[in-house]
């Protein structure tokens, strides 16, 4: 908690300045927020709520878009031709702008080619399985496959595909892995027993709090919040986190005070504990977790460069 506290109250000091400088911006018109997700998730929930703040705060129409697919390449793709005025946003997380870029032939988008606001969350990236299932820890997985039973993975990406073929080789075992479409789907076939373990990025929370099911693994760099005891990948072997942040951005070429008063009014709406933004991410999410202005680019660029690694490193 000391930890949090600090980083809001030097996060705060970071953000002062550009709301003074961008006190007086007003975007030209309507701002389109461009979505990634698909309607009735928890990412998009996130997304509309921010959205709903901004208006009330600061006088601002906002008009949601789901522009979903390609694990948000196809909101980058479109993003990018858009006005640099402020008018259009999108939200993504940086797996769109890291593995996801990297790993398509011909992606149609590069890293440069927008204006990074501000994140919002972390994914809370963890492995799950059913609480009255089999498996209560990523040990009785191990064990279970030794011992000959297929055990079936599901991965809404395929860097979360990478991530179970690269935890499985680490143990010497083989996963079926089940790609599947989003990670409320991942969720889905869990509780149906349609796959016996999932990433999960969030989504789970509210199952894990009320004991229906378990994280087993975290994807994070550190343990989760709901469940300390489920150990990371690294410490399971796989030197790579597998967390991701949601993020808005814009296209490139945002002028200063346009990006500095974007940037500030989303930090504020989601480290505010009276908006009802806040309440979902520490709910959905773990809590706020924002980077703005060369932090968040210098995140951009770390999740490039460990996209590169992983990828080696799977098709080995």
């Amino acid at each position: 908690m000391k930890r949090l506290t600090l980083t809001l109250a030097v996060l705060g000091l970071m953000l002062a300045a550009p709301v003074a400088r961008a006190a007086d911006w007003q975007p030209p018109g309507p701002i389109t927020m461009m979505i990634a997700f698909a309607a009735g998730g928890g990412a998009d929930t996130q997304a509309r709520l921010i959205a709903e703040e901004l208006e009330k705060r600061h006088g601002w129409k906002i008009i949601p878009e789901q522009v979903t697919g390609k694990g948000g390449a196809n909101l980058a793709r479109k993003l990018k031709d858009q006005p640099a005025d402020g008018s259009v946003i999108g939200i993504a997380v940086t797996e769109t702008f890291g593995y996801n870029m990297k790993a398509a032939r011909n992606a149609g988008y590069a890293a440069d080619d927008f204006t990074y606001l501000a994140s919002t969350a972390g994914s809370q990236m963890g492995v799950v399985a059913k609480a009255d299932g089999p498996y209560k820890s990523f040990d009785d997985v191990v064990a279970a496959a030794r011992s000959g039973t297929p055990i079936r993975f599901g991965a809404m990406s395929a860097k979360l595909a990478d991530a179970a073929y690269l935890l499985g080789k680490a143990h010497g075992i083989e996963f079926n892995i089940v790609s599947l479409k989003g990670g409320k789907a991942v969720f889905n076939a869990v509780v149906a027993g349609d796959v016996d373990i999932g990433w999960g990025a969030g989504i789970q929370g509210r199952a894990v709090r009320a004991g229906d099911m378990l994280n087993i693994v975290s994807g994070e760099d550190d343990r989760l919040e709901l469940s300390p005891d489920a150990p990371t990948m690294k410490e399971l072997g796989v030197d790579y986190s597998f967390g991701a942040l949601f993020l808005f951005v814009a296209p490139a070429g945002l002028p200063d005070d346009a990006a500095a008063a974007l940037s500030a009014a989303i930090s504020e709406v989601v480290q505010d504990p009276q908006s009802k933004a806040h309440d979902f991410v520490v709910k959905g999410f773990g809590g706020p977790r924002v980077l703005v202005g060369e932090a968040l680019r210098a995140r951009i660029a770390a999740e490039g460069r460990q996209a590169e690694g992983l990828m080696a490193e799977a098709a080995k």
